[in-house]
């Protein structure tokens, strides 16, 4: 097991509490951001679900108000005649066959594909490939869409997807330590109000088990439930 630098273990012993509400932990989180790069900040959903049932998976979408602090690089696949206009809506890459036939070679230079529904069965071939990478286009995630131009325009305003994993844990990036904690605050009552809004219908009882914030170097702070409800 790798050791804990001084730096980490330092910080870790400003959390002196079991529970925080979510004032005192965005403060926190900024306190302890002490990497020499602007961190990004995380939250760590547990969830009482377990994915492997199809009526308890959780996959969707949201616009974080203040965005992410990232520039996300997106790719559309569509017909070759739009691969300008797209450009011009404000896709990073845009391409027909020529961008399957990149996606194929294992050349991924983007971190979101959209597509059109007509153009699904052309990507179910590269499943293997994009799958594991979170890549492949789902209505769920919004990466399927009818209208690319508005899609575009959501995903460079900060609209971001999620996904429970296999073990029922949901992993957002919810702002950057740049932020104030004002910002951060507003983007992370937007992912649990998500969450709580996508809440699957197979689950049974209790559905947050735990809810935790870091920055992208620093440790863990749990969050009082009961705060962001409020």
């Amino acid at each position: 097991m790798k050791k804990a630098s001084k730096r980490f273990q330092e910080i870790r012993k400003q959390i002196s509490q079991k529970i925080y509400s979510t004032d005192e932990a965005l403060r926190l989180v900024k306190e302890c951001a002490t990497a020499k790069f602007s961190e990004s900040v995380e939250a760590h959903i547990s969830l009482n679900i377990d994915p492997k049932y199809t009526n308890q998976q959780l996959r969707t979408s949201l616009v974080l108000p203040n965005g992410t602090g990232k520039v996300k690089r997106i790719a559309v696949l569509t017909e070759a005649e739009q691969v300008n206009t797209m450009l011009q809506y404000g896709a990073t890459i845009a391409g027909a066959e020529d961008l399957v036939e990149e996606m194929t070679s294992g050349k991924l230079n983007f971190d979101i594909l959209i597509t059109t529904p007509e153009y699904m069965p052309k990507l179910a071939k590269l499943g293997k490939i994009l799958g594991p990478k979170g890549l492949m286009p789902s209505p769920k995630s919004g990466t399927v869409s009818q209208n690319l131009k508005e899609t575009i325009a959501e995903f460079k305003k900060g609209k971001i997807e999620y996904r429970a994993d296999k073990t029922g844990i949901v992993h957002v990036n919810f702002g950057n330590i740049s932020f104030s904690e004002n910002q951060l605050k507003e983007n992370l009552l937007a992912v649990y109000q998500s969450i709580e809004k996508n809440k699957p219908l197979g689950v049974k009882g209790k559905y947050f088990k735990s809810f935790t914030i870091c920055s992208t170097m620093g440790p863990g702070i749990p969050l009082s439930l009961t705060s962001l409800r409020s």
